[in-house]
């Protein structure tokens, strides 16, 4: 870039081309005049331009800037060499960039002149303004990007007087132009359609017809080589690929689920309603679609067969043909990932990104700042995926700017508790940023769908289908069946001779009118029985209308028989006993197979699947048209038209019909089939991939197709899936047993290569459930091995398959089960094998992932969750289970000190180096309170049993209680000399507990405040405090090394624990009250007698402070967080490492179970609090909020609240269920070092008193009594 300098002398120079360091400088846009009169490089380096008419322009520049305080100019007529086509190539391609850069644009506009014309005209109007608004350069290709690109733009007429400038002529600018103020105010352009943007240069012309395309580069942020010649259509061909393939490049990178939308091929063949039905409904449909003013959701529920999804097909049409659609998915059980979540959100942000091309680059953004966005929670998705791009985007202001989900048979999908956070994250449309949302569900009257709009009542439209006056269904019907009946008749008549045609009157007005007193309210009826009759296998229409009216029946229990029966009869109809007895074995065998699948799979595959001929499977299949959807390629799925078939099919009512079939012994047969497809074709490098180091992802899909058939590949996702639903037991010696024995490797490494190895462990659990002690010894003990090397070696299989084979199995432990059967499977090539352990060390799994110091880590009281709270501010939720990180709960303002799950395990409460408290859902992570009081430090969070009090200790030397429902403030306890560091409730709630760096703990009545006992005797700081389950014991840990058991009655010590070679930072009793489990600054976890003060177990592991400990409820784990950014689990028995939880991003301060044994809280110095599966370790929540470390977390009793202290001073009460800030509790004087619910969930009892959670405000109460003396 070559910039114009004006001299003292008043020449101007050209500078040398710069590539970095370039000046500020001010940029010229104009109009060119002929060629002869603009002044070229050539002109401005030989000094010969001056003569030239355009001189003016350029000198009127340069001094315009020198006025300006600017240095430095550029000129396209003079700083760009043209001659040079390297050289125009590259300033064309970077001349937006140029303009936007600049610090100021002068438009010089040489047919306005503000000194000729200062009169004004009749309305008083400058009669310049008229110049301005016909001025040429409005209507030239290459001053768009020059109006849009520069954040000043000036305006000045050709006597060089200023006319104005964007903002002052911002009205006058839109209303010449058509450019949205936002636009012209330098708004992302990504955030207007392209369509939009390419309209914005319509009636523009350039010299070069190339240039109407080159020209709009900048303004879509495209780079492509320059072809004079090439003409304008070619030119704008190319520039609408090059905005297309960038598009295309976000869509790329997001996982789709295929088949899901409404338009989509798998839907294709499913109807739609006929143009005379449903007309009333749909119209209320539509009309609130196009509401803004409109309630988020409408749930449309009605029983099986009622006709839903053809509504759902309808309505998406409908308002896609409008404009108004932004995205569908329709769930179907059965079908792989279009029974689940895992892409739900995925699948509508791509969909709704081809509808609004300007979401991209939002989604773009999103994707390179948390390239693992894909596989957070559903939360995360919806929010960063979905609403915050709608939020970005401008609306046009001038039309209803709705966008319309359609989701279709929400009871299909997989996981209850998915669903009904699916209609939670749904209901936030309206009060969220993005209210121009809505979303049509429908589904079946289901309890958990049920249960999830019953929480979100307020928000939401409903309708049942069933339950819609009989003559409206009447005449819908009625409609439906004249139209398809008239169509079957004549195409039938239309292949018959004229003596075999039907009557132009068939069938009669009673006939049709007894079919819609079948159907009523079941159009799937309707649907299937015009399908058969459609059908030519079986008879003419006629006849068999015939059959379908025998099973004429009001009884509602037996309208499927009425819609399926025929159907079915005609297969044996003049069948023989053996006949019918073999079509009914073929039938039970190959439509009983197609009806539980887990995933649909074509004749072929399922032909080899079930060891059944081709030809019987298509001859079985050839008469049930009407009821399965059955492509005319062998290789495309078989599909059930309606899983109303299914159901009728294995009803245990039905179980003496001649078309029943036995679930459970369909289910074995399956696995049967699957272990024999196995073990036929499991092997080794199954894919040839040959190269130990090749990463899953560069391996085609192709080689994987190639190598792994369909049905190999459902059988090795779905082998345990039937056998767990067969319910037989895996014995030793076995078909199972033996198959693992052979294939245990390569089964693993198969469902690496399909992406699927997350899925192993979950496998390996459900084995174990099927074997039982006393006949599966081997097995159980085959599992176990396999389960410790599947979470050693997680992260590794995945991502490279055949490490397999080579890492995993060569670190194995010696003695390992999986190396000592597998050891035939060592790669031949390592000629050293290194010294290994001789059995699996204590460490089950190192969970990691948190950026900074693991403070505290807690167990949800229900066991599936840990909690863990660090110094990178977020909590992290992980399954107790598995080690996966489930939620990431972010908002802390500072390190999270310390985690508590509410003993229903519904919240998580989290304290933090922020001040704040905050307290998160453990279901969804959604922040429910913050609460704020704190004057520094929040140091320690409890919740009391009861779930209605959270109590925070804080640096502020005081303890506070809070309302785990409302977060108002109820206690402020004083009397402390120093920080408090700790705080618990007594579980008889009577009683609240306080450590002090003051070296004290102090016992405080949970009701009045008033100071009970100061319990003396440590040597240094108090860091911790708990209550024994049953309320007698205290125990206390401190900077002394030593842990002490007080009487909570007299506050008489009772034993001295010593050992540790540090700072002891956390104490917890085991729910059963057996054993005491302390943290230290030596690294290790102690569990001592409760009763004898005796050491039972030192767990060593950590690579840092041991900062937090927590039991599960049922006495089985023990986890710990550390500064070494992890949690992890033991077992209380055995000191056996079972999980490593990662994903904070600084030390976890505290942690806590939530009382239903479901979540782990925990706090950090992250600022966050985060909620952990306990059974799976997979975190469930970032509870996000507080301004500094959360010192601590607690439970609310009934685990629906989550309590977080902070050193932001506040108290944050969260949804342990949504993760939603519920309160923010505010009035500490400094940091909470400590929260806890009071037993009745009513109170918080934080370090600097209680607080009322009655919901009827926020305060803190200080009593006289409640004000300590020592």
């Amino acid at each position: 870039m070559r910039l114009l300098k004006l001299e003292n002398d008043g020449s101007i120079r050209l500078t040398k081309d710069l590539v970095n360091n370039i000046p500020p400088y001010a940029i010229l846009s104009h109009t060119w005049g002929d060629d002869e009169d603009e002044v070229t490089f050539q002109g401005i380096t030989k000094g010969t331009g001056r003569s030239q008419r355009g001189y003016k322009k350029i000198e009127f520049c340069c001094k315009q800037a020198a006025q300006d305080n600017l240095d430095y100019s550029w000129v396209d007529t003079c700083c760009i060499d043209k001659s040079n086509s390297t050289e125009l190539n590259e300033a064309i391609n970077s001349m937006f960039r140029w303009y936007q850069y600049a610090t100021r644009c002068y438009v010089y506009l040489s047919d306005v002149s503000k000194s000729v014309n200062l009169q004004v005209d009749e309305l008083s109007r400058p009669v310049w303004k008229s110049g301005f608004r016909n001025s040429r350069w409005f209507t030239r290709g290459w001053t768009l990007q020059e109006l849009i690109a520069p954040s000043s733009v000036e305006f000045f007429g050709s006597d060089n007087q200023r006319l104005g400038d964007k903002a002052s002529l911002e009205v006058l600018l839109y209303d010449i132009t058509g450019i949205p103020a936002n636009a012209l105010r330098n708004g992302p352009l990504p955030d207007f359609s392209i369509d939009e943007r390419m309209t914005w240069s319509r009636g523009r012309e350039t010299k070069r017809p190339e240039d109407k395309a080159y020209s709009l580069m900048g303004i879509f942020n495209v780079h492509m080589p320059l072809i004079y010649g090439e003409g304008e259509d070619k030119a704008l061909i190319r520039l609408r690929k090059k905005i297309d393939s960038s598009l295309k490049s976000v869509l790329d990178k997001v996982p789709v689920v295929q088949g899901a939308a409404f338009d989509s091929h798998a839907e294709e063949h499913n109807p739609t309603c006929h143009p005379d039905t449903r007309v009333g409904l749909l119209r209320a449909i539509s009309e609130w679609a196009k509401n803004t003013r409109a309630e988020a959701v409408f749930w449309l529920n009605g029983r099986a067969g009622t006709g839903k999804s053809t509504i759902s097909r309808t309505l998406a049409a409908s308002i896609s043909k409008d404009g108004y659609l932004g995205a569908s998915f329709f769930f179907k059980r059965g079908e792989g990932d279009r029974g689940g979540v895992s892409k739900f959100f995925t699948t509508l942000a791509a969909q709704l990104i081809k509808k609004k091309p300007a979401l991209a680059s939002h989604v773009k953004d999103v994707i390179d700042t948390d390239p693992d966005i894909f596989s957070k929670t559903l939360r995360e998705q919806f929010e960063k995926l979905i609403l915050e791009p709608l939020s970005k985007i401008p609306q046009d202001t001038g039309k209803s700017n709705t966008l319309v989900f359609v989701i279709d048979a929400l009871d299909e999908c997989e996981s209850d508790r998915d669903v009904k956070l699916i209609i939670h994250l749904f209901s936030r449309a309206n009060a969220s940023q993005c209210p121009q949302l809505r979303i049509f569900i429908t589904s079946r009257p289901e309890l958990p769908i049920r249960l999830g709009f019953s929480d979100i009542k307020g928000t939401y439209q409903d309708l049942a289908l069933h339950e819609m006056p009989q003559p409206v269904m009447r005449h819908d019907l009625s409609a439906y069946f004249k139209y398809e009946l008239a169509r079957i008749r004549d195409d039938y008549n239309q292949s018959v001779s004229t003596e075999r045609q039907l009557p132009p009157k068939w069938p009669q007005q009673s006939e049709i009118q007894k079919l819609v007193e079948m159907a009523i309210p079941l159009f799937i009826f309707a649907a299937t029985t015009c399908r058969f009759l459609a059908d030519r296998n079986g008879g003419n229409p006629a006849r068999k209308l015939h059959k379908v009216l025998v099973h004429r029946t009001t009884r509602q229990e037996s309208k499927l028989d009425g819609t399926y029966l025929p159907v079915l009869n005609q297969m044996v109809a003049g069948c023989s006993i053996r006949e019918r007895d073999e079509a009914i074995r073929e039938f039970q065998n190959i439509v009983g197979s197609i009806a539980i699948l887990a995933s649909p799979l074509s004749t072929s595959a399922l032909a080899r699947m079930l060891n059944v001929a081709q030809d019987i499977i298509d001859a079985r299949l050839d008469l049930l048209h009407s009821v399965l959807s059955i492509p005319s390629s062998s290789t495309s799925p078989v599909r059930l038209f309606h899983l109303s078939f299914r159901d009728f099919l294995l009803d245990p009512a039905k179980r003496q019909s001649l078309f029943w079939v036995d679930e459970k012994k369909t289910h074995k047969q399956l696995v049967t089939q699957c272990l024999r497809i196995m073990n036929e074709n499991l092997q080794t490098d199954i894919c040839k991939v040959q190269w130990p180091g090749t990463p899953q992802a560069s391996i085609e899909s192709r080689t994987i197709n190639s190598n792994l058939p369909p049905e190999l590949q459902y059988a090795c996702q779905y082998w345990i899936f039937h056998a767990e639903r067969a319910g037989d037991q895996v014995h030793d010696g076995g078909p199972v047993h033996d198959f693992l024995r052979q294939h245990f490797l390569h089964w693993t490494e198969t469902l690496s290569l399909m992406g699927k190895a997350t899925e192993i462990l979950q496998n390996i659990k459900v084995l174990q459930s099927l074997s039982q002690a006393k006949t599966s010894i081997e097995t159980l003990m085959f599992l176990t091995d396999a389960a410790r090397f599947i979470l050693a070696n997680m992260s590794l299989i995945s991502s490279w398959p055949l490490q397999t084979y080579c890492s995993a199995l060569v670190f194995a432990p010696a003695n390992s089960i999986i190396r000592t059967i597998f050891q035939l499977e060592l790669p031949q090539w390592i000629s050293l094998l290194p010294k290994v352990e001789a059995q699996w060390d204590t460490c089950l799994q190192t969970l990691e992932g948190h950026g900074g110091t693991v403070w505290s880590v807690a167990f949800s009281p229900d066991s599936r969750l840990v909690a863990s709270g660090s110094v990178d501010r977020t909590v992290r939720l992980w399954s107790a289970e598995t080690g996966v990180l489930q939620q990431t709960l972010e908002g802390h303002g500072g390190s999270v000190s310390s985690v508590a799950f509410s003993p229903d395990s519904r919240l998580v409460a989290s304290g933090s180096v922020d001040r704040t408290v905050r307290l998160w859902s453990a279901e969804t992570g959604a922040l429910q309170q913050t609460l704020k009081g704190h004057g520094d430090w929040v140091s320690s969070v409890a919740f009391s049993p009861d779930s209605r009090l959270v109590a925070s200790g804080s640096h502020d030397k005081t303890v506070r209680l809070w309302s785990a429902e409302t977060g108002a403030l109820q206690q402020t306890l004083k009397g402390h000399g120093d920080w408090v560091s700790s705080v618990a409730f007594s579980p008889d709630s009577r009683l609240v507990a306080s450590g002090s760096h003051d070296k004290t703990v102090r016992l405080w009545s949970a009701e009045t405040g008033a100071l009970q006992q100061t319990l003396e005797g440590h040597g240094d700081w108090v860091s911790s405090v708990t209550f024994s389950p049953d309320s007698r014991l205290v125990a206390s840990g401190s900077h002394d090394k030593t842990v002490r058991l007080w009487s909570a009655e007299t506050g008489a010590l009772q034993q001295t624990l010593e050992g540790h070679g540090g700072r002891v930072s956390s104490v917890a009793f085991s729910p059963d009250s057996r054993l005491v489990a302390s943290g230290s600054h030596d690294r290790t976890v102690r569990l001592w007698s409760a009763e004898t003060g005796a050491l039972q177990q030192t767990l060593e592991g950590h690579g840092g402070t041991v900062s937090s400990v927590a039991f599960l409820p049922d006495s089985r784990l023990v986890a710990s967080g550390s500064v070494d950014r992890t949690v992890r689990l033991w077992s209380a028995e055995t000191g056996a490492l079972q999980q490593t939880l990662e994903g904070h991003d600084s030390s976890v301060s505290s942690v806590a179970f939530s009382p239903d044994s479901r979540l782990v809280a925990s706090g950090s110095h992250d600022r966050t609090v985060r909620l952990w599966s306990a059974e799976t370790g997979a975190l469930q929540q970032t509870l996000e909020g507080h301004g500094g470390t959360v010192s601590s977390v607690a439970f609310s009793p009934d685990s629906r609240l989550v309590a977080s202290g902070s050193h932001d001073r506040t108290v944050r009460l969260w949804s342990a269920e949504t993760g939603a800030l519920q309160q923010t509790l505010e009035g500490h004087g400094g940091s909470v070092w400590s929260v806890m619910f009071s037993p009745d969930g009513l109170s918080l009892q934080t370090d600097a008193g209680a607080i009322s959670l009655d919901g009827s405000q926020q305060h803190m109460t200080t009593s006289a009594s409640a004000i300590g003396t020592g």
